[in-house]
């Protein structure tokens, strides 16, 4: 707070702000970058909800925020989306992964990615 108050912000600092601040969210974005990294396949996502509505308010605030969202990508390397409240993915970056994340932020994927207990979200 006080850094930006006093003008810009490291990234750095804030990206650890990130990680010590939403400890679910940067658990789950940074094993699907590993898991990402390990399989090397088009995407890895999760799709598991989260264990309370406290971690959902994490993983929410890390995915509605432009600025911790893009920090994140920037740190990670890789380009986020997200469905439904708890469906988080992440693609590697450059055009070859376009096509695929496109397909997954698709209007179409969102409305199939529902289902009856997930309809409230």
């Amino acid at each position: 707070m006080e850094q930006a108050e006093r003008g810009e912000v490291d990234e750095a600092a804030f990206v650890d702000c990130v990680r010590t601040s939403l400890p679910f969210a940067w658990e789950m974005i940074s094993s699907l970058v590993a898991r990402l990294r390990e399989d090397g396949g088009a995407f890895a996502d999760n799709q598991t909800p989260p264990p309370d509505e406290h971690a959902r308010g994490q993983l929410l605030r890390a995915m509605a925020s432009d600025a911790i969202r893009g920090a994140l990508e920037r740190h990670f390397g890789v380009r986020l989306a997200f469905q439904n409240c708890h469906r988080v993915a992440v693609f590697p970056p450059g055009p070859v992964a376009d096509e695929r994340l496109a397909r997954f932020t698709s209007v179409r994927a969102q409305l199939l990615n529902q289902s009856p207990v997930l309809r409230d979200c």
